[in-house]
């Protein structure tokens, strides 16, 4: 490992984009101290302390790295660009001029990123105006007028777009997808403050048995998680192809093998991130307008869909919520899947290309084998997912930990870093150095 990590450092553009990446990573975590202007500090403050206390904001208080607690101008962070690039996926189904955009090749990719660009700049003014004037009528704005607004929206847009900009640039000059980089270091902010309230919960002032369980406990669900995603993430089912020959002039042309390759978790962290964010987001509107903390039918709802209720030994009733988080991620992984993967495209190409499966006859009876295969690929990925965002969601309602960060959160930081590495290792083998994941 020592040696590759010498190796990496000897090739100058590796090196060249840990430092540009390294530096970008800083001015980020230094832009998330930098406070809205106009907001006042000690209300906000008190407004903070009951939403932490309610749990409602966890999940986006982790996508933001603490920017939104501390309302930073990074406080929408890069969840606008998330937001809209789904969206842009989206759209290129209904919409068939954007299809044909992607399907251009590079040309039709930059128009689809520069449209990408302007909704996440549209999304990023429609939300900072609307927590502006929400907390302009809330009194946590130091005065609740026209200036103040614009220049609270104007900062807030500004950072968010600032981060789109630092996250293209990290792809381009630095190592790995920036936006995903970006994100993992927001997630990653969180983790000490995380780790310092279960050492003060569980283990610090405890007899020295029961703390040294607690800790093995804890250490042990975080390596089992880490593990699972990274045995879910790799995992792939390989389908084999055989190209005919064909004879021009004296050359024989095609008649090579290769596969398709069709990873198990083929939607990544989506369906996980829809499903929290489709729960989360009444819990959060709700605890912001001071509602929620009733005893009608109305808030036991509420409380239904915060995962901090979730297996609570206490309040058993609050974990149907968890019933529709399972059903919403096996939702999504299906639903996203079947707009990025299209069984009916692959086989008309292979058909072209006199590419075929063996076994399988060309054409309808190979669009739907691949259908077949897909669904089930898709169902087993499902359940990891389930099964990896449910570990810790579990330890938290039974052991009673407040902590943001969870299943959804390693599988981000472990499938961003798993990318990252087979990167460099690519850049690596070109110089005929050997990468990390061949030692």
């Amino acid at each position: 490992m020592l040696q590759t990590l010498r190796n990496m450092f000897k090739v100058q553009e590796i090196r060249k984009g840990l430092i540009f990446t390294f530096l970008m990573l800083i001015v980020i975590r230094l832009g998330s101290l930098i406070p809205v202007p106009g907001i006042d500090g000690q209300r906000l403050s008190e407004f903070m302390n009951t939403l932490d206390e309610s749990g409602a904001f966890n999940f986006f208080n982790m996508m933001t790295g603490g920017s939104f607690e501390q309302m930073s101008v990074f406080a929408l962070s890069i969840t606008p660009y998330i937001t809209s690039s789904i969206i842009m996926q989206l759209m290129t189904i209904a919409i068939p001029k954007l299809e044909e955009m992607q399907k251009d090749g590079e040309e039709g990719r930059k128009k689809i990123a520069e449209i990408t660009r302007y909704v996440t700049v549209g999304l990023s003014l429609a939300t900072s105006l609307a927590m502006a004037i929400g907390f302009g009528r809330s009194q946590y704005l130091v005065s609740f007028d026209v200036p103040t607004v614009l220049v609270m929206v104007a900062a807030m847009t500004a950072g968010s777009a600032f981060l789109m900009w630092i996250g293209e640039q990290i792809t381009t000059h630095g190592v790995g997808n920036g936006i995903s980089i970006v994100l993992v270091i927001n997630i990653l902010s969180r983790i000490p403050a995380d780790m310092v309230t279960l050492f003060e919960q569980f283990v610090s002032g405890k007899k020295l048995a029961p703390a040294l369980l607690a800790a093995v406990i804890i250490i042990a669900v975080i390596l089992i998680t880490v593990v699972l995603v990274i045995i879910l993430q790799d995992a792939e089912r390989r389908i084999p192809v055989q190209y005919s020959q064909k004879v021009v002039g004296r050359k024989q042309y095609g008649g090579q093998s290769t596969h398709i390759p069709l990873k198990v978790n083929t939607a990544g962290v989506i369906p996980v991130i829809f499903a929290s964010s489709l729960l989360q987001f009444p819990s959060v509107i709700a605890t912001m307008l001071g509602k929620g903390n009733g005893t009608g039918i109305g808030s036991q709802i509420l409380r239904g869909m915060n995962s901090n209720n979730w297996f609570n030994l206490q309040q058993p009733i609050y974990t149907i919520g968890f019933v529709v988080y399972m059903v919403l991620i096996v939702f999504f992984a299906y639903f996203y899947t079947s707009i990025t993967f299209n069984p009916l495209e692959i086989s008309n190409n292979m058909k072209k290309q006199g590419g075929f499966i063996p076994g399988i006859r060309p054409g309808r009876t190979t669009t739907d084998y691949l259908n077949n295969i897909l669904h089930y690929i898709i169902f087993i990925g499902a359940v990891g997912l389930l099964i990896v965002a449910t570990i810790p969601i579990v330890f938290n309602g039974v052991a009673g930990a407040k902590v943001s960060f969870g299943g959804t959160s390693l599988i981000i930081i472990v499938g961003v870093i798993l990318e990252t590495i087979k990167q460099i290792e690519s850049k690596m083998q070109v110089r005929n150095y050997k990468g990390f994941l061949n030692e």
